[in-house]
Parts: C-alpha cells; sequence; structure tokens
C-alpha cells in the first residue's frame, strides 16, 4: 500500500519514525501539520465532534492517548479516529503532544445559554444529585473545572461532546482508565441533567 504524503496519517508516520520526536518543536508540529485537523492548531477544535484540547491536563491527555494506543479505550469514535491516529506513536511522542496542549490558553466562553438550565447544571456540578448518588463533580474536576491529575479540565469543552462522552460512560461502551468511576457517576443521571451540567461546563 502507498501512502499518499499529504494525508493526516502519512505525515503522522512521517513525524512518529523521526528521532527524538519528544521535543517541545515536533510536538508542536505535530499537534499543527497533523491534530489540527480534528482538533485546531493549539486544541481550540470548533466542531462539537471533536473535544478542545487547549488547556487539558498533561496527565489526562497522556493517559488516553496511551489507551487509543493500546486499544483499551473502545467507545465508537475511539475506534473510528483515535485508534489509527495513535497506533505509532512513541510514550516519548505522546508526552510531548500532552505537554504541548496543557500549554495552550483555554477556551474562555463566557456564559451563554438558558440562565435556568445554566443555574441547574451548576448545582450538579457542585452538589451532585443526592437523591440518585451522584457525587459532586467539583470533587474530582475542581472548583473551576480545571481538572486534576488525570481528571480531565471540562472548562469550555463543547458541551455536545460532554452530553455524547455521558452517554456512553452510561451505556458502558466508553472504557478507559476513569470508566470505572464514570459508569457509576452516569448511572444516576438523566439526559436532561446530562445536558444542564455539559450546558454549565461549557459557558465556563
Amino acid at each position: 500500500m502507498k501512502l499518499n504524503p499529504t494525508t493526516p496519517f502519512a505525515l503522522l508516520l512521517l513525524f512518529a519514525a523521526a528521532p527524538a520526536f519528544a521535543q517541545d518543536e515536533d510536538a508542536a508540529r505535530l499537534a499543527i501539520g497533523v491534530c489540527a485537523a480534528c482538533h485546531g492548531p493549539r486544541g481550540e477544535s470548533v466542531a462539537p465532534a471533536f473535544p478542545r484540547l487547549a488547556a487539558q491536563r498533561a496527565e489526562y491527555i497522556e493517559s488516553q492517548l496511551k489507551s487509543f494506543r493500546d486499544r483499551t479505550r473502545s467507545d465508537p469514535m475511539a475506534q473510528g479516529y483515535m485508534w489509527g491516529m495513535t497506533s505509532q506513536l512513541s510514550d516519548g511522542t505522546i508526552a510531548g503532544l500532552a505537554e504541548y496542549y496543557s500549554k495552550q490558553k483555554p477556551v474562555r466562553n463566557g456564559q451563554q445559554g438558558n440562565p435556568k438550565l445554566l443555574q441547574e447544571g451548576k448545582t450538579i456540578y457542585e452538589q451532585g444529585i443526592p437523591a440518585t448518588n451522584v457525587p459532586a463533580c467539583i470533587t474530582c474536576h475542581g472548583k473551576d473545572a480545571e481538572g486534576s491529575a488525570v481528571y480531565p479540565r471540562l472548562a469550555g469543552q463543547h458541551a455536545p461532546y460532554l452530553v455524547k462522552q455521558i452517554a456512553l460512560f452510561k451505556s458502558a461502551l466508553r472504557a478507559d482508565p476513569n470508566a470505572a468511576v464514570m459508569h457509576a457517576i452516569s448511572a444516576g443521571m438523566s439526559f436532561e441533567q446530562a445536558e444542564a451540567v455539559a450546558a454549565y461546563l461549557a459557558s465556563k
């Protein structure tokens, strides 16, 4: 099979084969030259199907890229896009990409949307849903949804993407290092509650 050198996957293979790829400048070249097709040059994705990576926790990005590469993250989008894109990445390359995105400026949306929906989402984020044993999201994701260690930054993320991920956890279609925690949490959330908390997070 002859690869077209202009396709993102072919470029990925070329970059992955290069020596000393973990250097910051090389990670930036890969992010801008390949990953930008879906995530934007600095991780500021404008398409809700693809998550924003700008200012994401480096530990989280690294763990997810390794899960994609090892095929232990098994949701449909992972299989369709990320299994192939990460198959040739070394640990050093993954660490470089994680560091690159973590240093980018976060996307700031500001308050948008239905105020009642945003307030409901804020309440769920800060207080959980006691009636169904859903803990407060703030416990793992932080006061300003900036994330902590392997728990991802959620502030400024696309609302449709967040709703979809909650649904994948709820249906057990997504498996990764955080899946067990999120399976239990999402089981107690309705679709409407997921929409509310996602709208609140997207507004931050």
